[in-house]
């Protein structure tokens, strides 16, 4: 995929970070942090950097490697993000460990992909 659609998602992801960032401050509920530094870091972040690098190198982004990191990353992240707030539910935590495993599962093998593929097609 384009970097361009990564960098609109991460987009997508840093308002998120700040409207709870936002939210936490408003309501001094501030439990929430690790979730919201996860979302500004793992979301708005590395979707960037991602985004960044594709746009730079795009035969990187465009081949079935780069699409197969875009959709690991894409339904991996919200997956485990989600369970970054799910941990401070009190009785939740056992399904937030599921999600973890899961959502970050897929982080992992799509930022695995990314590194083949840039030490494949990045020259």
């Amino acid at each position: 995929m384009r970097g361009a659609i990564w960098i609109r998602l991460a987009i997508l992801y840093l308002i998120f970070g700040l409207c709870v960032g936002l939210f936490m401050s408003i309501t001094l509920n501030l439990q929430w942090g690790s979730a919201h530094a996860h979302v500004n870091l793992v979301g708005f972040v590395t979707t960037t950097l991602f985004g960044v690098i594709y746009s730079v190198y795009p035969k990187a982004a465009v081949n079935s490697i780069g699409k197969a990191h875009f959709w690991l990353h894409n339904l991996g992240i919200p997956i485990f993000l989600l369970s970054a707030f799910l941990v401070q539910v009190p009785g939740l935590l056992d399904t937030a460990h599921i999600f973890t495993y899961i959502g970050g599962g897929a982080f992992l093998l799509g930022t695995i992909l990314f590194a083949y593929n840039a030490f494949k097609h990045i020259k």
